[in-house]
């Protein structure tokens, strides 16, 4: 679920301490086991605040940015942070360009055909935006009929969309957005009706756009879960990064980088 209006809060966004991007892939230390590798590069759409996103300084930094600094270092690493381009992010983790995917990435099981992922560690759902005070009365994901319907392209919205049978014929316009500062300019300007968009994602946008926006309680689509993504066949470095994101979770490190950027508390607990 994507991305998701970054150039027009960077005005008002406070600014975070992050790092730039890198190009190497993550070596180990010849062939023990045990090894930890030297440096990490993790792969990230930069205009997905809060997720990961370049503040005033040109610095990537955002709620998984802080995640995966303090992973690293847990594990002893570097870690560079690159930006791809979200709709080749298979192809960029499959030819070894970056070592991991951590940037609000859902998972989904087509992803998961391609993708090694991490356990879940945070919730997500789809709902709708819509201009301040005119809700349209949309109450519910068929009340989309009619409405001019906007969401980012490669998004987790927009593959069910496209698959929900029925639903994007039912709208009277369908526009996808290369990111969520251009969905969320057409939304202010009556462009489109109703923007479909990653809760999370949109409640920060919210945050810095004082009242534009409002966001209704509508799901659109199923639930879905964050998850952490790295080449199929990585399991060593997959299991090294969820050893140590688990003590995060445990000793309460990840809660409180939670709090800092939402207010509350979201990582999922392991059941």
């Amino acid at each position: 679920m994507r991305k998701f209006f970054v150039a027009a809060m960077l005005l008002v966004t406070m600014v975070f301490a992050g790092c730039g991007g890198g190009e190497q892939p993550a070596k180990t230390d010849g062939g023990d086991s045990k090894a930890e590798p030297t440096k990490i590069t993790i792969g990230l759409d930069d205009e997905y605040a809060p997720m990961g996103f370049k503040n005033e300084q040109n610095e990537i930094v955002g709620f998984d940015v802080d995640l995966a600094k303090e992973a690293a270092k847990r594990l002893g690493t570097e870690v560079e942070f690159k930006a791809i381009d979200w709709n080749s992010k298979e192809a960029e983790l499959k030819s070894a360009r970056i070592d991991i995917i951590w940037n609000g990435l859902d998972i989904t099981p087509e992803r998961k055909a391609n993708m090694l992922f991490s356990d879940p560690y945070m919730d997500n759902r789809q709902i709708v935006f819509v201009k301040a005070g005119n809700d349209q009365g949309i109450m519910a994901e068929a009340d989309l009929a009619g409405k001019a319907v906007g969401t980012q392209a490669g998004s987790t919205a927009e593959t069910y969309i496209d698959k929900a049978e029925g639903l994007k014929d039912s709208f009277s316009e369908f526009k996808t957005y290369g990111d969520y500062v251009s969905a969320f300019m057409d939304l202010e300007n009556g462009r489109i009706d109703a923007l479909v968009c990653d809760e999370i994602v949109g409640r920060y946008a919210m945050s810095k756009q004082g009242d534009k926006f409002d966001a209704l309680n509508v799901t659109v689509g199923p639930v879905s879960e964050f998850g952490i993504a790295f080449r199929k066949d990585d399991t060593e470095l997959r299991n090294k990064v969820q050893g140590v994101f688990d003590e995060m979770v445990k000793d309460g490190t990840a809660g409180k980088i939670s709090e800092q950027w939402f207010g509350a508390n979201l990582i999922k607990e392991k059941k």
